[in-house]
This record gives C-alpha cells, sequence and structure tokens, in this order.
C-alpha cells in the first residue's frame, strides 16, 4: 500500500477505513476516517513509502504523547503499514480560527479569553520541556460546544519539517495570534492564513489600538509586550506562556466558560474593572460568534498545498438562530402574551399635576414667611439708628479669583517622562507671548504612542476651583482638566490615577475655558492634551501659551 493507494473506503491497518481527503501538505495527506474498533471519527496523516519524515513523525508523536492538557488532540496510535507511515490523532468537530478571522476580527474579550486558554494549555506542555512549534491561526479549534482545541501538537510542525521549535516561538506565535484575533491583521510582512499584512511606520508594527477602534488598552499593551521589539514605553516583554497567562488572566478573568453572550460577559467585566473603557467602541463589523458552526476546513488546493490545517467536523452549517418576537397579535403595540401594563398615562398625569400644585403651596407658604421675616427685621433697625451701615463678613471668601499656582510640571507618564519641562514656567508667567509646546508626534492622536501629555498645576492647597482656562496655539486641540482621583492633596505619577472633571475636543486658537463643578477642590489641576494641532513642518504638536485657574 503506497500514499496514493490509500483512498475513501479503504481500511489502514485493518482499522481505519477512509472516509475523505482533508488535505495536502507537501506530499503527507490528511484523511478522516473511522475507527471501527471504537466506532469513533480519527484524523490520519499518511506519508508515503520512504518519505524522510518518517523518522521525524515518529519522534514528534512521542512527544505529543506528554501533552495530557484536555485542549490538546491527543495523538491515538502511530505506526507503518504495508511501507506507509501513519499516525492517528482525535477528531473534533468545530472550525479554526482561521475561518471564523475571515469573517472579521473578535472583540476584545473573546480574543483575551481564546489566547488565554491557549496560553494555558501551552504552559502546561512547556513544564515537561516540549513545544508545540507549529501554533498558528490554522491550529487554534473552536468546538461546536464553544471550547477551545490546538491541534497537532509536535505532529504539525514534523510534516512541515519545520523543527520542533521551542517555547519561546510558541509564545511568539500565539503573540501574532492574539495580534490577528484583535486587529484582522496578520503582524508579518505578507499575508498569512487569509489576512492582510498588519501596516507598519517607520519599519515598527503598529499596535492593535493604532490599526482597529475598540481594542482594550489592556490587550493592546500586551500583544505589544509580545511583539513589541522592544516594547514600548520600557514595558517588560512577556517571553513565557505563564507570564502571559498571568497577564490575560488579569484582563478577562480566569472563567472556562466561552464569552457566547458578549454584552453580558462585557458587562460584567466592566464591573470588575477587567476591560476597560476601549470596549465601549464598537466594531466596525458584527465579530463572529464563538460558539461556532462545524465546517469543513480541508480543501485539497490545485497545487498540492496549503498552509497546515486542522481536521473538522464536515456537518452542515447549523449555528444558533436567535428568535425574532411575534408580530403584535391584538394592534395595540403589546403581545397578546405580554401582561398588560399596570396604571395609564391618564393616572400619572393626576399624579403629576398634584405634586406641582403642592410643591406651589410650599413655595408661596415659604415666600410669604420669609417676607414677614424681614419686615419684623427692617422694623427692628429702624428703631435702633437712623441708618444703615452695609455688613462686611471678616471672613475672606473661598471662591471667586484666581487661583495661585505654586508650581508647575510637565506629565508624560506613557513616552520618555519629558516633555520640554524647561518651558513649563511660561504657561503661568502673565505672558502670553511666552509658550510650553510638546513634542513633535506624526499624528494627531501623539502618533499613536500615547493617550496624551499636559502640566500638572500645583495650587499649594486644597483649593475650589470652578474653571480653566487654557490659551492655545494652532487649529483643532482636544484637551481634559483632571484632579487626582480620592486625594486631591497628592500628584499621581500614571493618567490612571487621575480623573476628568471637564473636556473640549477639537478646539480652534486661543483661550478655551473648561467650566468644572462647583464642589470641585483640590491641589492639583492636570491641563491634559490628547489630540494636538498640525504645525507649518507638516508635524503635529500642541501649544500652550498661558494657563488660568479660576476659583
Amino acid at each position: 500500500m503506497s500514499n496514493q493507494t490509500v483512498s475513501p473506503g479503504a481500511l489502514l491497518a485493518g482499522r481505519y477505513r477512509i472516509a475523505e481527503l482533508l488535505a495536502e501538505i507537501d506530499g503527507a495527506r490528511v484523511w478522516r476516517a473511522v475507527d471501527e474498533v471504537l466506532s469513533r471519527a480519527v484524523v490520519v496523516d499518511v506519508l508515503p513509502v520512504g518519505d524522510p519524515r518518517t523518522n521525524l513523525l515518529f519522534d514528534a508523536a512521542r512527544r505529543a504523547a506528554a501533552a495530557n492538557d484536555p485542549r490538546f488532540l491527543r495523538v491515538l496510535d502511530c505506526d507503518v503499514h504495508d511501507g506507509v507511515t501513519y499516525c492517528v490523532r482525535e477528531w473534533s468537530g468545530g472550525r479554526p480560527l482561521e475561518r471564523m478571522l475571515a469573517s472579521g476580527p473578535l472583540t476584545g474579550q473573546q480574543a483575551g479569553w481564546l489566547a488565554r486558554e491557549v496560553s494555558e494549555a501551552l504552559e502546561n506542555l512547556h513544564r515537561t520541556g516540549y513545544a508545540h512549534g507549529a501554533v498558528s491561526p490554522a491550529t487554534v479549534v473552536v468546538t461546536d460546544a464553544g471550547a477551545i482545541k490546538v491541534v497537532g501538537v509536535a505532529t504539525e510542525a514534523a510534516l512541515r519539517s519545520s523543527g520542533a521549535g521551542s517555547p519561546e516561538e510558541d509564545v511568539h506565535s500565539l503573540g501574532e495570534l492574539l495580534y490577528a484575533s484583535l486587529t484582522g491583521r496578520w503582524p508579518g510582512p505578507a499575508p498569512a492564513w487569509g489576512l492582510q499584512p498588519a501596516p507598519v511606520e517607520h519599519g515598527r508594527l503598529l499596535s492593535p489600538r493604532q490599526v482597529r477602534a475598540g481594542v482594550p488598552r489592556s490587550l493592546d499593551d500586551i500583544s505589544d509586550r509580545l511583539l513589541g521589539d522592544p516594547p514600548r514605553h520600557h514595558a517588560p516583554p512577556i517571553t513565557s506562556a505563564a507570564g502571559l497567562s498571568a497577564a490575560l488572566s488579569g484582563v478577562v478573568g480566569s472563567s472556562h466558560e466561552p464569552p457566547n453572550q458578549m454584552d453580558e460577559t462585557v458587562q460584567v467585566a466592566r464591573q470588575n474593572g477587567s476591560i476597560d473603557d476601549a470596549t465601549q467602541v464598537v466594531p466596525p463589523a458584527a465579530p463572529p460568534a464563538l460558539d461556532p458552526t462545524p465546517q469543513p476546513v480541508y480543501n485539497p488546493e490545485p497545487t498540492g498545498y496549503r498552509p497546515p490545517q486542522p481536521a473538522y467536523n464536515a456537518a452542515a452549517e447549523t449555528g444558533p438562530v436567535r428568535r425574532q418576537p411575534p408580530a403584535n397579535g391584538n394592534g395595540n403595540g403589546r403581545r397578546r402574551d405580554e401582561p398588560k401594563r399596570k396604571g395609564s398615562w391618564g393616572g400619572r398625569i393626576l399624579i403629576l399635576l398634584a405634586i406641582l400644585a403642592l410643591l406651589s403651596v410650599v413655595a408661596m407658604a415659604q415666600f410669604l414667611l420669609k417676607g414677614a421675616m424681614n419686615n419684623d427685621k427692617s422694623s427692628n433697625n429702624s428703631s435702633t439708628s437712623t441708618s444703615s451701615t452695609p455688613q462686611t463678613s471678616t471672613t475672606p471668601s473661598t471662591t471667586g479669583g484666581k487661583a495661585t499656582i505654586a508650581s508647575a510640571k510637565d506629565f508624560d507618564p506613557d513616552g520618555d517622562k519629558s516633555e520640554h519641562p524647561k518651558d513649563v514656567p511660561n504657561t503661568y508667567d502673565g505672558d502670553p507671548s511666552t509658550t510650553w509646546t510638546t513634542m513633535s508626534y506624526s499624528r494627531p492622536n501623539l502618533g499613536g504612542l500615547k493617550p496624551g501629555v499636559g502640566i500638572i498645576y500645583n495650587l499649594g492647597a486644597k483649593t475650589p476651583i470652578s474653571s480653566v482656562a487654557v490659551g492655545l496655539k494652532g487649529d483643532g486641540t482636544s484637551l481634559q482638566v483632571l484632579i487626582p482621583k480620592g486625594d486631591t492633596t497628592t500628584s499621581p505619577d500614571t493618567i490612571d490615577g487621575w480623573t476628568p472633571v471637564a473636556t473640549k475636543e477639537d478646539q480652534p486658537e486661543g483661550t478655551v475655558t473648561l467650566p468644572v463643578s462647583a464642589s470641585t477642590e483640590t491641589q492639583y489641576v492636570l491641563v491634559w492634551l490628547t489630540k494636538l494641532p498640525k504645525d507649518d513642518g507638516g508635524k503635529y504638536r500642541g501649544t500652550i501659551s498661558e494657563v488660568a485657574i479660576q476659583k
């Protein structure tokens, strides 16, 4: 028997009934078959007689036997029959990530959960000293039940003759998988797995948030720590599956339940603080569901080659269908089975009118009482003095007037920590002709490198503030006024320690006033620039001429 004589209907090794060809990989063929001894579906990799990969496949099968994590599809048998080398693996219905991404990127919660599941499986494998060697969107499968399965531990790399791989290479490949899941683009110089390459600027891969709106900042940071060379903002790189599992668990939690109902999942995650505000941005296209419909994924190519693919159930599309509510059955805007609403608009209006009447009576009583008290006071004053002298409080007012700025410093927590610090005093010296200017950036959003830059003003003591006036140069500046969270007499070192109290978008050149709540009291005020105007040289930078903080 040769590779060419293994065909549908043939019985391999007296046990495995060949059903259909799923793929060809460099002359190796991948078949769906039935184990007639145990009556179960399996996948069989077949090498032709004399194929030099025979020893590689046997060695890979032995390494795969050490992978005891349930998320790995196991190798069940590996032998030679009539000169043909075959390797039998578990079958799992579902579809690979590659096919899911053809419909668009995943949501942040979906992508983070999927990557965490794979990283935990790889963490267990790496403890044995072995690696997968071929992690890709084609070897990660979402089953019909919504669970994650990883295909081809060691054997996929053997069929590709790519070597055994290393744990570090697995983690880097998982970083590529996470990036592709978040953006729908492949982080490489050429198209791969049906995805177009991700954009690059100045020789550096753009981060997921720069490629697609709505990517959570926390997952953007993790992706950059996996693929950044070096990572931005001096962040430590992630080089182990254990480190990646821990980082992702801190973002999406540790539940193994798939995030099928994404509205509820994201709501709970946001309440727990595991998803940041970036998830509020609506993705450009609806993501594919994570309880997928089973589809065949192996298709022979005319060239006899396509990238390595796992085997999946070839059943018809049977995805879950969301039922639409039935049409109104009684013509009054309510379904027949819907309980009648309590009360009516007429009753509600009567109640509202009664409340308004009561409030009017109370207001009138207060007005009459106040008038009577004022008359009594005027009579008393007339009997003791022929002239009235205005009363002046001896306690100085705590509101009104300009607050004194004791000191100020530049604030660049996500950059190199320095943004023209020597020019900061120019913004409160009373001279509008002197200015402080940011560094130059390639795009208005500070090149996508950081969320913003600004200046922290120290008022010397906790002071009530009502507004902040900022003199700007150039059209199109977006800015915020922030105060410290919690204790407003301390100056946080990161932007997460500040809370915005006023925001203005796309402001023209001139003085912009940002009013804040009358109850705001703080010692420190941060003027934070989030979008910069274009300068004469074609770059983007923000300029502040003068800042006045009003009590």
